[in-house]
């Protein structure tokens, strides 16, 4: 079946998630000039940074593999979440549809 909208809904999410996590990046990067030379946001960008790069694997997966792509994709959303909260908050929303409905939506059989 074609899977189309999970695709897209995923690849504009991980897009998204990494516009996030760049930002993220640069916060804890002048966080870490201002304060003792080190910060805690600078490693939760790079995991929203992975997580947004696994939200790009799991919408290419959900075309041939809808429930493994679609578990990519949820994972991806929540770990980006819990990463840099507000930064990736459109994403999750958009990663997360598309996770949902790879794992939900039904496949149309040939009569």
């Amino acid at each position: 079946m074609n899977r189309t909208v999970e695709f897209v809904l995923g690849l504009i999410g991980g897009i998204f998630g990494f516009f996030g996590a760049i930002i993220a990046l640069f916060i804890g990067g002048v966080d870490a000039a201002v304060s003792d030379g080190s910060s805690e946001i600078t490693g939760l960008g790079w995991a929203a940074f992975l997580f947004s790069a696994l939200a790009i694997v799991g919408s290419v997966v959900v075309r041939s593999k809808a429930k493994a792509g679609g578990i990519l994709l949820i994972v991806s959303a929540i770990g980006g979440l819990i990463s840099i909260s507000a930064f990736y908050l459109i994403s999750a929303v958009l990663i997360g549809i598309a996770g949902l409905m790879g794992i939900f939506k039904k496949d149309k059989t040939a009569a």
